[in-house]
């Protein structure tokens, strides 16, 4: 008999697109993309001076920046398609996120301006998605890079919330991966990825009722501020699951730092994973 999540499978239904196992995904990645390494992230863009700073005075190669989405909480008044090119003249390398609808459940109460409808998911993903492209080919981050949805916190249910986030995370994708992007996947180890993972490994390790696989993330970036500074995935992705240089671990979060005389309130993440290709 078919487990009620292979039941929920079944409802996200879209056309096959992408295996969260090393072997499909590689003929979607440029490994010549991928950075192994550590990752910082703000909410608004840091300053120039900052990443000249921390270039040189840190142990950091890459950071992540907010792009979009109505979910944003930040302003950002540095960021613009000249920002993104002289980062990268300055070799850091980039890890575009878009803070789409959130769970019917989210967690955090400011991350309710914009949540995902039951009965229109799909719809919203697909919307959402589109608009994350948009959003990154206007800072000059062309196709092949990957964009990560943020999915904040939720109050799991393995239920009709989590439904709708995979539903909407799915629509997601495939809008990224139509247009030629990476679809990547930020979460709570304890909410979206645990959600997203409990479908791949169904997915992977079939059954009687093998469910279907659709267009689940290419990358994982996933939260669990535990302080270890891997990607192994301990507590929180199998070891067979986005094992392929497919994993970012924000792995301590809200901490203040300082490199160069530059500070800055930061997450970071250790990172083994497709990084964005600037124009």
């Amino acid at each position: 008999m078919c487990s009620l999540l292979c039941a929920m499978l079944a409802l996200v239904f879209v056309p096959a697109l992408v295996s969260p196992t090393e072997a499909a995904a590689t003929s979607r990645r440029d490994l010549s993309q991928v950075f192994t390494g550590q990752a910082f992230d703000t909410c608004s863009a840091p300053s120039p001076s900052l990443l000249r700073a921390w270039r040189h005075h840190s142990s950091y190669g890459a950071l992540g920046l907010y792009i979009g989405g109505r979910n944003r909480a930040c302003s950002q008044p540095l960021l613009n398609r000249g920002y993104v090119r002289a980062a990268a003249d300055m070799g850091w390398r980039m890890l575009p996120l878009y803070v789409g609808a959130q769970a019917p459940c989210v967690t955090a109460e400011h991350n309710r301006t914009k949540r995902i409808s039951y009965a229109n998911a799909f719809e919203q993903g697909r919307s959402d998605g589109e608009d994350a492209v948009s959003a990154a080919s206007s800072l000059g981050l062309a196709p092949g890079s990957p964009v990560y949805l943020d999915m904040e916190a939720y109050a799991r249910d393995r239920g009709r919330c989590s439904m709708a986030v995979l539903r909407y995370t799915t629509a997601w994708s495939r809008a990224l991966h139509e247009a030629g992007y990476l679809s990547g996947f930020y979460s709570s180890a304890d909410s979206g990825v645990a959600d997203l993972a409990d479908l791949a490994s169904l997915a992977v390790t079939g059954g009687d009722e093998p469910p279907p696989l659709d267009g689940l993330p290419d990358v994982v970036w996933y939260a669990r501020w535990d302080h270890r500074r891997s990607t192994d995935g301990y507590r929180a992705l199998d070891r067979s699951l986005w094992s392929g240089h497919q994993r970012v671990h924000q792995y301590v979060g809200n901490v203040a730092e300082s490199h160069g005389g530059q500070s800055a309130m930061i997450d970071r993440n250790s990172v083994d994973a497709p990084v964005a290709v600037v124009q």
